[in-house]
């Protein structure tokens, strides 16, 4: 069956919104999934290979820089092939990895296998958000939330499944082998749904010119993101490690700093869309902001792994909200492109994942993981000061999406 074959529900049906929304959210929780799959089993990834922690810092940077790289490739294939096609080619090659990193002999392979799946996330990355916009602009209310609600259940899941693998004792092929079927699952059951024909979207995209003043435009949504991902790659990335080395946890605990962050995020996630309803989106990012800060001074401090647990948790709770609110703000300045436009956000994303992963991963192999979680608290309250640019324009924008109005109004966008 062709990838891009619309389901039964046409353009116009209602189901066809509730299809498509149900098969980007499935998406998200793949790509979830296989993320924590990978991040939660570098402990034991290192310590089967005997890898060195200078390596295993940059095999993690490697697949952060092909990810950027990936990004790029999913936007070029959704303007051939189309969003949801590229979604489950780029599942379907995630799995692949998940299972060649599991079954790596050596140095080398280990290296090829993350950068495969650098490549993959890359795409799969670029490829929900851009559903996910487009879907959003359909209902024509906040639902961006509910979307990375399903990427922190996905990491949920893989972070107990990583536990549980190590807990039974099993290699950590068995584990990974395990991840990337599930994986293989939701990419073959995923379906295609065509958006109602009436809010001008479908899986051809448009290249309008975007002139030279977007990336101004993009400058304070890519601020955020960059610190978000220093920060969730500082948790995702090492938490573990952290939890292993520093905190003396065994390879059964070391992972539940990880499912407390993505539980976390859960949580924060399922309520973004009813917080931004209800307080406006500039509010909702100030708190999340300040929450984000003490929680890593707190993680930086934890005198135990069990203090560390709750701590990587409360992060997750103010982190879960500013990424799904960034790209849906960021979406909204160019709705006819907004796959150009998330795809030139992403790199700021990758620019944080790389730098929150290499520096505390450089940080951790001198033996001063406490300091990669102290650095991020401080960086987190610049966010104080884009949080006016969250704000929602005045006019149709803003009755659309039924949002009380902000306390401050974002600047002129011409």
């Amino acid at each position: 069956m062709s990838f891009n074959a619309p389901a039964l529900a046409g353009a116009g049906h209602p189901d066809s919104k509730t299809g498509a929304r149900r098969g980007a959210t499935l998406a998200f929780a793949v790509q979830g999934l296989s993320v924590a799959a990978v991040y939660t089993t570098v402990p034991a990834v290192t310590e089967h290979l005997r890898l060195t922690p200078l390596l295993t810092t940059a095999t993690m940077v490697a697949v952060a820089l092909t990810a950027g790289g990936g990004s790029f490739l999913g936007l070029a294939a959704i303007r051939r092939a189309g969003a949801v096609a590229t979604m489950r080619g780029a599942m379907l090659t995630a799995a692949a990895a998940l299972v060649l990193i599991g079954r790596a002999s050596g140095e080398a392979t280990v290296i090829s296998a993350s950068i495969l799946f650098g490549l993959a996330v890359g795409a799969l990355d670029v490829g929900v958000n851009t559903r996910a916009a487009a879907i959003e602009r359909a209902y024509g209310r906040s639902i961006f939330g509910s979307f990375y609600t399903a990427w922190s259940v996905g990491g949920v899941v893989a972070a107990l499944v990583t536990a549980g693998v190590a807990r039974l004792e099993w290699p950590v092929a068995a584990g990974l082998s395990v991840q990337a079927g599930i994986v293989l699952i939701l990419a073959v059951f995923m379906r295609t749904h065509v958006l109602p024909s009436s809010s001008g979207l479908s899986d051809t995209f448009a290249q309008p010119p975007l002139g030279r003043g977007l990336w101004l435009r993009l400058i304070p949504f890519g601020l955020v993101l960059f610190v978000v991902y220093v920060v969730d790659s500082t948790v995702s990335a090492w938490s573990a490690v952290y939890l292993r080395q520093t905190l003396a946890a065994s390879l059964t605990v070391a992972p539940l700093a990880y499912a407390a962050y993505q539980a976390a995020t859960v949580v924060g996630r399922a309520a973004t869309d009813r917080l931004v309803q209800r307080f406006g989106a500039v509010v909702v990012v100030h708190t999340a902001a300040l929450l984000v800060a003490g929680a890593l001074a707190g993680m930086a401090a934890a005198p135990s792994w069990t203090l560390a647990v709750l701590a990587a948790g409360a992060v997750g709770l103010g982190a879960s909200v500013l990424a799904p609110l960034c790209l849906a703000a960021a979406a909204r300045l160019r709705p006819a492109a907004a796959e150009v436009v998330l795809a030139r956000l992403n790199l700021f994303n990758y620019v944080g994942v790389i730098t929150g992963g290499a520096v505390s991963g450089l940080l951790g192999s001198t033996g001063r993981f406490r300091l990669a979680y102290a650095v991020p608290a401080a960086l987190v309250l610049l966010l104080l000061a884009a949080a006016r640019h969250f704000a929602l324009p005045p006019g149709p924008a803003r009755t659309q999406y039924g949002a009380p109005a902000d306390r401050a109004a974002p600047p002129p966008l011409g």
